[in-house]
């Protein structure tokens, strides 16, 4: 070990101290008839103290670092309980509470973990200093959302670590804990897009909703947006741009679910998708630029579309569940007909898969791709299913929609079903 290590671990025990205690003197809490125990100079040398617990704890005098980190817990405790005598102080202990962060920090540094202790005091600082918009955003969180919340920490932090990590059933294609965080996994979208719905608004355009509501499910889209044109020919332009807004985010979003899962199926995809995607957002600005004036567009902007798309659930749980449920199918069939036929089996039933879950193929196609010689076939069957995809939302459209909403949906899908066969082609080659 070099020889300044040890300093270096004390002094970042120290400096977290003063950076807690920077923003307590800052924001007024060590002044005043409410004035908590501790400022600048106690935090720092709280963090000092506990940073000196860590390294006797690490050189072996064990018994030594757990008394000095010992007396630093208990030194916050002592003063809260003394500053509760007061008729005129608060029942706040943010304080103590931050004071025994601190030192359990400096204790962490002491030991060695000097980028953990770093990023610690960090996110103390952070949580103090931001006390006002965190409150703020905690009014704004209602009832379903807290629910959510509460449900997604349930399924990730209990639920989760339960399962086992075997491979069980044909062809060792069930494996229970993978399964599990494919379901967290898309909760977690699904909870993004409803974040981003209560952000930005579903009555700003029907654009957006359509951009936004992709997020969960572009075919659901294109069926409801089509049936919708039916009931308001007058909005068919604007509707049939929310379907290709929707088609287009669902790009980015199988980008994403194969880098988190498999990056080198990611890789190999960018190339395949990249041709539809720059067109769809090309045709979505252009088509957003030439219409910013528009009345009818306007009139749609107003118009509160929630009810063109609507999920209940901000985790999706039903949805991811049976997504998860489809996935273990689509595994099952996949390594069957792999067996049976080889890389042509995986391409034929990739084409299918794609009429019916996009995600269950995309979550299939990573675990494929595990094996190198196997992940340019997985991001070829992923592309192929990205562009029988197009053709069933182009189907629903001519079959569902208005004469207006068939053509300007079928001239934009059709383009960008080529884009997607180039980008096949551009990976054949």
């Amino acid at each position: 070990m070099p020889p300044l290590s040890p300093a270096l671990d004390l002094i970042i025990a120290a400096l977290a101290g003063l950076a807690v205690g920077s923003e307590r003197e800052w924001s007024g809490h060590a002044r005043g008839p409410d004035a908590r125990f501790a400022g600048l100079r106690t935090f720092g040398m709280l963090g000092a103290m506990g940073g000196f617990g860590g390294w006797f704890y690490r050189e072996g005098s064990i018994w030594a670092g757990i008394a000095l980190l010992a007396a630093a817990l208990v030194f916050p405790i002592v003063a809260y309980a003394a500053a509760m005598r007061r008729r005129t102080t608060s029942a706040d202990g943010t304080t103590e509470v931050a004071a025994m962060l601190v030192a359990a920090i400096g204790f962490a540094s002491g030991l060695g973990y000097r980028l953990e202790a770093s990023a610690a005091a960090a996110l103390v600082v952070v949580l103090l200093a931001e006390k006002s918009a965190l409150h703020r955003w905690l009014k704004r969180v209602d009832e379903v959302e807290m629910r959510a919340a509460v449900q997604f920490a349930v399924l990730a932090l209990v639920v989760l670590p339960l399962l086992p990590d075997g491979a069980y059933g044909p062809f060792d294609a069930i494996r229970p804990r993978a399964l599990w965080m494919v379901v967290l996994l898309f909760s977690a979208l699904n909870f993004a897009g409803y974040v981003l719905r209560r952000v930005i608004g579903e009555s700003r355009g029907l654009a957006m909703t359509g951009l936004l509501g992709g997020l969960v499910s572009s075919t659901g889209v294109t069926l409801n947006f089509s049936r919708r044109s039916r009931e308001h020919p007058e909005l068919a332009s604007p509707l049939s741009l929310g379907v290709i807004a929707a088609c287009t985010v669902l790009l980015p979003r199988i980008a994403l679910v194969t880098a988190v899962l498999r990056p080198a199926v990611s890789v190999a995809l960018l190339p395949i998708i990249a041709p539809p995607f720059v067109l769809g957002v090309a045709l979505v600005g252009r088509a957003l630029w030439a219409t910013r004036k528009d009345a009818v567009l306007d009139a749609a902007s107003t118009a509160p579309p929630s009810h063109l798309v609507r999920f209940e659930n901000p985790l999706g749980l039903a949805s991811s569940l049976q997504m998860a449920l489809a996935f273990q199918v689509v595994l099952i069939v996949i390594a069957f007909m792999q067996q049976r036929i080889g890389n042509t089996g995986i391409l034929a039933s990739a084409t299918l898969l794609g009429l019916t879950d996009m995600d269950a193929l995309t979550v299939s196609m990573t675990r494929l791709g595990a094996d190198v010689s196997l992940t340019q076939i997985a991001a070829e069957a992923i592309g192929i299913g990205v562009l029988s995809n197009t053709f069933l939302k182009l189907t629903l459209a001519l079959v569902t929609g208005t004469p207006v909403f068939r053509l300007r949906v079928a001239l934009m899908l059709g383009a960008m079903a080529i884009a997607s066969t180039v980008g096949l082609w551009l990976s054949w080659v």
